[in-house]
């Protein structure tokens, strides 16, 4: 076991290191360049795709696809909006400095065009299968896009995806609201598992339209909740914020902070727990994209974006500034705390806003996690089917039910560990078809404005 822990342990540090990030992090100034900033001049219109009713015909509701562009993009956030934006912001901060912050937004803003970019691919070379149901995502389009010659490369990347569907979306999540469970509450993790596995399997095993219409409701109302005690704390302490945000600013260009003034480690670290918030460029997203209800592939990649704006920009934004608030000196220095995580960021809430503070994280720690289990199991079994077979897929389902309860009994590290290394992995097949089909992204983007303008298209 302390061999294989090595082992991931050295390979997850090769998977999530500099090479990685930069690949990451270039793909996306590539298409921001190629598409011309579109992440700044369509985001307005992008937005109102995803949240306003349309009643204009062509809008997209009566085109192939299984779920709404809502439904679609709720099912992303839901896998997504999860620990990361708790756990994850308090690691960056801790080990990176408050500087991480800014350099999760860069992160985000590039991250939007890659994401984009996903969607437009995903749309376009989905496939239905036999059940009737559309499939699509990173496998598909290197298959259909790149060609036959490509197709190990997708078999690849849907077999890291299987992998680490069962540790990144089940049984990591469902540990994580096991112990928050127990903490705060004394309930004892089987109960959690028992309780936390029903509920899974009462929604995953009706699909993609069950798991839409859960991530729906679900999602919203989360984000919404933590948010807003998020927002609450930022203005019953409005005298910490102007400090705390020129204390994101100049640490981001010299990490005195922490690593004294190891630039490296605050861009590292902040990048890092950004794409790992946000999964663009990871291939997970453009899964559940390519169920969408559209009559073009721009239309659901434009929703897909927001997501990366919604999750980064908005929720870890909240995350980040609350803690550097929370950890400010009388001087308006960075103090380091001994803890890190969750609890840090369970901690400063509940002294920034005693009392409720505390639940807020709790509450959204344990419904995040929730709705990443369910997430994942669309992009698990899609990956999973496209190596196996179609005929795999409840199969899958019932193994991964099985799995949210071996993750609340049983210890984690390892499974961490791996879990970590899969998801990365996952990164390396669709980046390379991301690049290799950009000119695709860009001559399906000039197809949709040209449309658009013509009257064509809504």
């Amino acid at each position: 076991m302390e061999a294989l822990h090595n082992f991931f342990d050295t390979v997850g540090g090769w998977v999530w290191g500099p090479v990685m990030l930069v690949f990451l992090v270039g793909t996306g100034v590539l298409l921001t360049v190629l598409l011309k900033g579109l992440q700044f001049s369509m985001l307005g219109y992008a937005l109102k795709q995803a949240f306003m009713p349309h009643q204009k015909k062509g809008d997209g509701s009566d085109h192939d696809g299984d779920i709404s562009h809502f439904g679609a993009l709720m099912t992303a956030l839901s896998a997504t909006i999860g620990t990361g934006n708790i756990a994850g912001v308090a690691t960056a901060v801790v080990a990176g400095g408050p500087g991480a912050v800014f350099w999760m937004w860069i992160t985000a803003i590039f991250g939007m065009a890659t994401k984009y970019g996903e969607g437009v691919l995903a749309v376009k070379y989905r496939v239905l299968n036999k059940k009737g149901e559309m499939s699509g995502g990173p496998m598909y389009y290197i298959e259909r896009g790149l060609g036959s010659n490509w197709k190990w490369l997708a078999y690849a990347f849907a077999l890291f995806g299987t992998i680490a569907s069962f540790g990144i979306g089940s049984s990591v999540q469902s540990n994580s609201v096991a112990q928050a469970v127990h903490a705060s509450f004394n309930i004892d993790t089987v109960y959690t598992g028992v309780a936390l596995t029903v509920l899974t399997a009462i929604v995953v095993l009706g699909g993609i339209r069950s798991i839409a219409k859960a991530s729906s409701l679900i999602v919203p109302l989360m984000a919404v909740f933590y948010v807003a005690g998020g927002l609450i704390i930022i203005l019953a302490n409005l005298d910490l914020v102007l400090p705390a945000l020129k204390l994101i600013l100049t640490d981001a260009f010299t990490g005195q902070a922490v690593a004294g003034g190891a630039i490296g480690s605050v861009i590292r670290y902040g990048v890092a727990r950004g794409v790992f918030s946000n999964e663009a460029g990871m291939g997970s997203a453009p899964i559940a994209a390519a169920a969408a209800k559209t009559d073009h592939p721009v239309r659901q990649a434009l929703v897909s974006m927001t997501g990366t704006f919604l999750d980064t920009i908005i929720v870890c934004s909240i995350t980040g500034i609350v803690l550097v608030m929370g950890l400010l000196g009388a001087g308006g220095e960075f103090v380091k705390p001994e803890i890190t995580g969750a609890a840090l960021t369970t901690s400063t809430f509940d002294r920034l806003l005693p009392g409720p503070g505390g639940w807020v994280v709790t509450i959204g720690l344990i419904f995040f996690a929730y709705s990443t289990i369910l997430g994942w199991c669309y992009y698990g079994e899609k990956c999973a089917a496209y190596v196996f077979g179609d005929g795999f897929a409840n199969i899958y389902r019932v193994v991964y039910v099985a799995s949210v309860m071996i993750g609340t009994v049983v210890s984690l590290d390892l499974v961490w560990l791996a879990a970590d290394t899969f998801n990365g992995l996952m990164a390396i097949p669709n980046l390379i078809a991301l690049v290799l089909l950009s000119g695709v992204i860009v001559k399906e983007t000039k197809d949709f404005k040209a449309k658009r303008k013509s009257g064509e298209l809504p």
